[in-house]
């Protein structure tokens, strides 16, 4: 398998700072869906003392973007957010939940997915989101900048 079609570590050690911050761990990548989980706590507060609506946006971005760009590593591309419309839909304070990416369309240029996170418990929903990205080229290898 070449650099270009290796695919990439997405566990939470490998993971940006900010995406660290959120505490997505993913249990299980395909070409159409993602599965994971997260311990809500009150390192994820508002001063108000619940989870913050930034932290639902940011996992389902990243486990969205993980799954689509799962889709089309073999093309050399890799996906992009163009919109991220994510619900809030109930409080939580401290929980175990549980991700569930799926693609609901998956194109030549753009795809569309669904995630919805869950309080592992009650199956109640916190928050379910849409991300649409842009399918675009793997940069070139070479030096930062």
């Amino acid at each position: 398998m070449s650099d270009a079609t290796a695919i990439p570590d997405v566990s939470l050690a490998a993971a940006s700072r900010f995406v660290e911050a959120s505490g997505l761990v993913v249990d299980k990548v395909t070409e159409t869906s993602v599965s994971g989980h997260v311990e809500l706590n009150e390192d994820h507060h508002t001063p108000w003392g619940v989870v913050h609506g930034g932290v639902y946006a940011t996992i389902v971005e990243s486990a969205a973007s993980i799954g689509a760009s799962q889709a089309v590593l073999e093309r050399g591309q890799f996906a992009v957010g163009v919109h991220n419309a994510t619900d809030f839909l109930r409080p939580a304070t401290v929980a175990h939940a549980t991700i569930e990416a799926r693609a609901l369309h998956q194109g030549r240029t753009q795809q569309l997915w669904e995630v919805v996170i869950s309080d592992t418990t009650t199956t109640k929903v916190f928050a379910r989101g849409q991300l649409r990205v842009q399918n675009v080229p793997m940069p070139a290898p070479g030096p930062a900048k």
